[in-house]
């Protein structure tokens, strides 16, 4: 915030406390000073107000909260560059608890920093660190245990589809992903979407009635092979999945898969860049400790 406009709320706020201090005085002035059986002369629902002044403890508690909150204002505003005569604002608590944070948990952060993945992942201390930065940035899309929705990939087996290896996981938090299986309705047709998505389910051994597999498998060949490769077992470098599991990022019905193929798929991995290289070591030395169970 400028200086202009944090000038302007103080001022503004200064204003109205002031015209609020007038209004209250002037009407206290105006009133009679003893107590009598006089009313305003209005009823309100069958009550009648006496026309006796403000008890003077509610009056005088009245101006203390103005006037304490022009000194809290003089103290403690945080608005624009002036920070108050104190000069504490939330903004700087937050950011003194961050580092003294910072300062504690730095040795630690440096000292896993130090050792390999593979190791990491095989230090309980190390895990229960990554678990909790797993729950607080990774847990809302692949869920508190690790293993996915749909959309999501499951962590805690072996089907990656970049690669689970301990830097590619690092690359993947660092730069995100971004999905890129395009829609093909409009290159091969309803009846190619039928066909191909009948014999994409039999290459993970699923039976599809009423579809033609060799033409599927012919518009496979000829539309798919690229990014699956010929025989359906994906490619890690673009991020093609294996089509000849039993394991589906998006379902393995005959009409999800269908709906793949007529849409495509735009999944999207945020980047953790943010986190920081300590952390994001610490983050994949968990997720790669997920899959590496048996090697705990």
């Amino acid at each position: 915030m400028t200086n202009f406009w944090s000038g302007y709320i103080v001022v503004l706020t200064l204003t109205c406390l002031g015209l609020i201090l007038w209004l209250l005085l002037a009407t206290r002035k105006g009133q009679r000073s003893e107590q009598t059986d006089e009313t305003v002369g209005h009823s309100f629902d069958g009550i009648e107000e006496y026309d006796n002044p403000l008890p003077r403890w509610w009056f005088v508690l009245f101006v203390s909260t103005m006037v304490f909150g022009a000194f809290y204002l003089f103290l403690y505003p945080g608005l624009g560059k002036w920070q108050g005569y104190l000069e504490w604002t939330s903004v700087k608590e937050y950011q003194a608890e961050v580092e003294k944070a910072e300062e504690q948990f730095a040795p630690i952060f440096a000292r896993y920093n130090a050792m390999p993945v593979e190791e990491v992942a095989k230090d309980q201390e190390a895990n229960r660190i990554g678990q909790r930065l797993f729950a607080t940035n990774c847990s809302v899309c692949h869920g508190s245990d690790a293993r996915g929705a749909f959309g999501f990939p499951n962590l805690t087996d072996n089907d990656w589809l970049y690669g689970g290896d301990p830097e590619t996981i690092k690359t993947t938090l660092r730069g995100g992903r971004q999905a890129a299986m395009p829609a093909w309705l409009g290159v091969i047709g309803e009846d190619g979407v039928r066909n191909v998505s009948g014999y994409v389910r039999s290459l993970s051994g699923l039976e599809t009635e009423n579809v033609d597999l060799a033409a599927g498998a012919e518009t496979f060949k000829n539309t798919c092979v690229a990014c699956h490769g010929a025989e359906g077992k994906g490619n890690q470098q673009m991020g093609a999945p294996n089509l000849t599991d039993d394991i589906w990022l998006y379902g393995s019905s005959f009409l999800q898969v269908q709906q793949t193929l007529r849409y495509g798929r735009n999944g999207h991995m945020p980047s953790q860049a943010h986190l920081g290289e300590d952390k994001i070591h610490m983050l994949a030395s968990y997720i790669y400790s997920l899959s590496h169970k048996d090697e705990q």
